[in-house]
């Protein structure tokens, strides 16, 4: 994608994040945080079913980490727990540059991020939304 897309998505998603906010309806919520920048997430979500209802995140952040889980949210709201596990594993595959043209594809507007691979010290930043909701939605066992 070319850079200035690239530029766009994470502009708009820090100027105007939909998933920024409390979600009193959340029927969980985990905190992540990425100790080499500071960047503090908690992501909330409406789990009904097996089924993501709802989510939001609050915290504070660099734009990429803050933009990446507003982009994630708008992903995987909708999303059974399963296909959203399935999102983050493919969107791990795009930041560690292994990811085919068919799979970028299922990740819509998180392709954007896709040049993030590009810069180490910003993956975690990248990644810090995803794994939190890795954390809360893998089996448990």
């Amino acid at each position: 994608m070319p850079d200035n897309f690239y530029d766009e998505v994470l502009l708009d998603h820090n100027l105007h994040p939909q998933h920024l906010h409390e979600l009193p309806c959340a029927t969980c919520s985990h905190a992540g945080m990425n100790p080499s920048c500071g960047d503090e997430i908690t992501l909330h979500l409406s789990l009904q079913n097996g089924v993501i209802e709802d989510a939001s995140y609050t915290g504070v952040g660099c734009a990429i980490s803050q933009a990446s889980a507003d982009i994630m949210l708008d992903l995987v709201i909708g999303k059974t727990e399963e296909e959203a596990l399935h999102l983050k594993a493919l969107f791990s595959k795009m930041i560690a540059g292994e990811i085919t043209e068919a799979e970028l594809e299922e990740l819509e507007e998180a392709g954007a991020l896709q040049n993030i691979a590009k810069m180490p010290a910003r993956v975690k930043c990248a990644m810090l939304g995803w794994r939190t909701l890795e954390h809360m939605l893998a089996p448990k066992g």
